[in-house]
């Protein structure tokens, strides 16, 4: 099981709307909720988004992988990645 500080989950709440057309969480514990379902990510820095991808078999080339839509900047220099 995944592990959300309130920082993560506070992000997730506020920027939502950049993923998805309506809400999908309206409070800290359904965010939790909906993010482990998910099985979303938190990494540590702009690189580790960058791995992500590649990893993932996403070409980022020529592209700014920090701008994705499922990318959501935390604010403390980690990063939570939502496959939506």
């Amino acid at each position: 099981m995944h592990e959300y500080d309130d920082a993560v989950l506070q992000c997730f709440l506020d920027n939502q709307g950049q993923l998805f057309p309506e809400d999908v969480a309206d409070s800290l514990e359904s965010a939790e909720a909906f993010l482990e379902d998910c099985m979303a990510v938190v990494v540590e820095s702009a690189e580790e988004v960058e791995e992500y991808f590649e990893e993932a078999g996403v070409d980022t080339e020529g592209s700014n992988v920090l701008e994705a839509d499922e990318v959501f900047e935390i604010g403390d220099g980690r990063y939570l990645i939502v496959e939506g």
